[in-house]
């Protein structure tokens, strides 16, 4: 049976003026009647028509989330974080996968606008600064994760990338070692730059020389970051441990110590990014610099949101404490 609006507020025991208000996000509705609603409007499968609320210019109440690959479990536990948060609010989410690929990106950009949702949230790693330009100027409510642009006023909801690879380039140092390789997905972005900063300036805090040769880029994928890795631990002066700038290219190192006959942490001690769910998976657990997932896909909807229903004017810059987690995959090095 199809559900109606009138179902929604005799079943919620709100007048109809309250359920349209929650479904167009309208008017001052306390936040426990809002998620009341919604959990009535969830348990009786009502879903509001979202092609004609698109067509007389109303709420959709959509929200867009652009990630460079699902298949890293960062950004498949950011999207998961922000499914969740979105869903208290009666929001749906559209997710959209790049896969690193401009092209693709621009693609879904504009799928996003035509389909008329809300909001976006943009956890893509994208250089396309006028597109986002021309949104922002169509008054499209936009939210960056992990990057920012400063030649735009957009929210932005990131960890701090520079104390993260600080806390990883002192825990190496501490252990003994001097020869640190950094492995990072792209050079280019700024959450990488930051992490190799901070991871330098650790070393050079405690004296250890800086070795250019062994801060290399390791692509987006276990296979490209293996290969990477490879090089590193062949090359003329291989390191004793090396940082990651995210999890899934530390586990592609460890495989790669693996391959060459290397056992971590005992000849190499790896250090992550991320404390996603593969750092307690892999043997050995890995040590990693653990972002607050679940807090950044929370805070990055709410500034949305925010946005969507122009409750705000001025546009929030939060940076989130990052947390070294101490795992089975550093040790002290050995003479």
């Amino acid at each position: 049976m199809k559900r109606t609006i009138y179902d929604i507020a005799d079943a919620a025991g709100v007048s109809i003026a309250t359920v349209s208000k929650v479904i167009n996000g309208t008017g001052r509705i306390s936040d426990k009647t809002r998620k009341h609603v919604v959990a009535v409007m969830d348990r009786l499968q009502y879903k509001p028509s979202m092609v004609a609320s698109a067509l007389t210019g109303k709420s959709t109440y959509t929200i867009g989330l652009t990630i460079p690959d699902l298949a890293n479990p960062y950004f498949a536990e950011i999207a998961r974080a922000v499914e969740d948060r979105g869903h208290e609010h009666g929001f749906n989410l559209f997710i959209c996968s790049t896969d690193n690929d401009p092209e693709k990106e621009d693609r879904y950009f504009s799928l996003l606008t035509q389909k008329r949702v809300d909001g976006i949230i943009v956890a893509t790693r994208t250089s396309k600064e006028l597109f986002l330009k021309q949104l922002v100027q169509k008054k499209v409510p936009i939210v960056l994760i992990a990057g920012e642009m400063p030649a735009l006023a957009l929210d932005t909801v990131m960890v701090d990338d520079y104390l993260g690879g600080y806390q990883a380039g002192s825990h190496l140092v501490d252990l003994g070692h001097r020869r640190i390789a950094i492995l990072a997905e792209d050079l280019n972005h700024i959450s990488n730059q930051e992490r190799i900063r901070g991871c330098v300036q650790a070393m050079r805090d405690e004296g250890a020389a800086i070795n250019d040769n062994l801060i290399q880029v390791g692509g987006f994928t276990l296979d490209s970051g293996r290969a990477a890795a490879t090089a590193l631990l062949n090359g003329s002066e291989p390191p004793t441990a090396l940082f990651a700038c995210n999890d899934l290219l530390a586990i592609a190192s460890i495989q790669a110590a693996r391959e060459q006959g290397l056992k971590v942490p005992d000849q190499l001690s790896v250090v992550g990014f991320d404390n996603t769910i593969l750092a307690t998976m892999i043997d050995p657990p890995l040590t990693t610099v653990a972002q607050p997932i679940q807090e950044i896909g929370r805070q990055a909807v709410d500034l949305l949101i925010q946005e969507i229903r122009n409750e705000k004017s001025i546009k929030q810059r939060a940076v989130l404490l990052p947390e070294l987690i101490i795992r089975q995959s550093t040790a002290v090095i050995k003479a």
